[in-house]
């Protein structure tokens, strides 16, 4: 009787199926902790937008809040200095209007100076980037809706 080389096929399929059973069991888990990080991303980032509209408010309180991510940002580097279209407040990153799977928005209210600003942010994929949608108003309070915003009215649920 010859010694037997290497693995029968059973015992491969076997191996096989083992490792199937273990990738079935993580990748569910792996895709809801993916969804948690874009969504706590998420939150910091509102949060971050609620500080720059306070800020900016602040700095240019004849021009009130501001109307857009892209007067938030800016490059200020060296001698350049913060201006009402370019205030350096937040990241590039973040006045692309997409992070971590979401998108984010922010307004102000029509009127000089602006005394409101609504700011929110949509799961880019709904279920796969992220459940939530979560805004902010000028309390400054970050709430959350299961439903996409257009807007935030400040009657969505406060994020406890």
């Amino acid at each position: 009787m010859q010694k037997q080389r290497g693995f029968s096929l059973i015992e491969l399929l076997i191996v096989v199926a083992i490792i199937l059973i273990i990738a079935a069991i993580a990748i569910p888990n792996l895709l809801r902790a993916r969804i948690a990080a874009n969504e706590s991303s998420a939150v910091a980032s509102v949060r971050t937008l609620n500080t720059a509209q306070i800020s900016y408010n602040s700095a240019y309180p004849t021009v009130g809040f501001a109307g857009s991510l892209s007067v938030l940002s800016g490059t200020c580097t060296g001698t350049t200095i913060p201006t009402t279209a370019s205030a350096c407040l937040i990241d590039s990153q973040l006045a692309s209007g997409t992070k971590s799977g979401y998108s984010f928005h922010a307004t102000a209210t029509a009127s000089t100076p602006a005394s409101s600003y609504s700011a929110w942010a949509n799961p880019q994929t709904q279920n796969t980037t992220g459940v939530r949608s979560f805004c902010s108003v000028a309390d400054a309070v970050v709430r959350y809706s299961t439903s996409s915003l257009s807007s935030c009215a400040g009657t969505e649920t406060p994020l406890q």
